[in-house]
């Protein structure tokens, strides 16, 4: 028999089994009702402990986490808001599968989400065969979260229509989930304790569906900022392109010089260089997608010349991902690299700067 593929992405309670194991072991300090860890012992998890082993996973304010998991131990949900790539939905993953040990209940928000995808719906087979039963019922992941007490995240949700968004009012509120077509004590679902949502949204999008003012009342806002400064940005960066690299059969980590012209570069098109507003893309230039640039430019080095990415793969990738759908965007990228570049010292440099032809259109 043969051993299954590894997943490509597992879940965070998956990914650090280990270092929950030994968390829950040795958590001493009072937990809030629900929960499988101790405020502190969350914090640990998220924001990682040297002294105990436990990676750092998150980077970012330690003050935003410990204001998160506060928020979520009382009756209100918790709204994660910033730019697109800011790590939101990864501190939702993470404050999750601490909390719940499970982070797999999750909504994505889309233009297609209804209500169903947020409360329930039924194996129509089984509704006309046997009526409304809680065998035909099946829960969407706010109602299993209900029902078992744990954390549900919420994805995109200003990318929900107002009238889904406003079907979280009354489970926010009174915490329960009626079934109509359900008889007796089957018919109402009352939350556990534990359970609470977790909901993300990005500022750009913020006026696609804008929230109504009942349901911001009903959470606690956090704005989770984009990394501060290069050299944090870069080991993360590092880090999370090396992984990747790994998980897709690299065996060579990224070069460490590309990986800072690629993070440099990174930062002054998403602040428009030396400040003039002109020179912003108005394609999102996140620590996100610099990482996926960096995998690409990993791939595409070892796949192809069997060595690690260099400047000509760097300009190539980076013109799919400064450039989506804008000539604007992509003339500013060859502007970027024709005046700032030109006059930067260091071979790397350089050398993106002579690759700058490669860029079509």
């Amino acid at each position: 028999m043969t051993a299954p593929e590894p997943l490509q992405r597992p879940p965070a309670e998956v990914r650090y089994a280990d270092e929950l194991a030994a968390l829950r072991a040795s958590d001493t300090d009072p937990r809030p009702p629900g929960w499988r860890l101790s405020l502190r012992a969350a914090r640990r998890f998220v924001v990682g402990d040297e002294e105990t082993g436990v990676s750092r996973k998150f980077v970012g304010d330690t003050a935003l986490v410990e204001r998160a998991l506060v928020a979520l131990a009382t009756n209100r949900g918790l709204m994660l808001v910033g730019e697109p790539g800011t790590a939101k939905s990864l501190l939702s993953e993470l404050i999750a599968a601490a909390v719940s040990g499970d982070s797999t209940l999750v909504v994505q928000g889309g233009a297609a989400t209804t209500e169903d995808h947020i409360k329930y719906s039924w194996n129509y087979a089984l509704l006309v065969s046997e009526g409304p039963s809680e065998r035909a019922l099946v829960p969407a992941p706010v109602l299993k979260g209900m029902a078992e007490g744990r954390l549900v995240r919420f994805e995109e949700i200003t990318r929900c229509p107002l009238e889904v968004q406003d079907s979280l009012l009354s489970l926010l509120s009174e915490r329960v989930v009626a079934v109509p077509e359900l008889d007796g004590p089957a018919g109402m679902v009352f939350a556990r304790q534990g359970f609470n949502v977790i909901a993300t949204a990005n500022t750009r999008d913020r006026g696609v569906n804008e929230m109504s003012a009942a349901l911001k009342r009903r959470f606690t806002f956090e704005t989770v900022f984009p990394i501060p400064d290069l050299d944090t940005e870069l080991a993360l960066v590092e880090a999370e392109a090396t992984a990747l690299l790994r998980r897709s059969g690299v065996p060579v980590a990224p070069d460490r010089d590309v990986l800072t012209v690629l993070v440099t570069t990174f930062r002054e098109l998403r602040s428009g260089g030396d400040g003039a507003p002109g020179d912003r893309l108005s394609s999102v230039m996140s620590t996100a997608e610099a990482v996926s640039v960096a995998h690409a430019v990993g791939v595409r080095g070892w796949f192809l010349r069997g060595g690690p990415g260099d400047a000509a793969d760097l300009v190539t990738c980076l013109a799919g991902t400064a450039a989506k759908d804008s000539p604007e965007d992509l003339a500013r990228l060859r502007r970027y690299l024709e005046q700032r570049v030109a006059v930067r010292g260091g071979p790397h440099w350089k050398a993106l700067h002579a690759a700058r032809h490669l860029l079509a259109g």
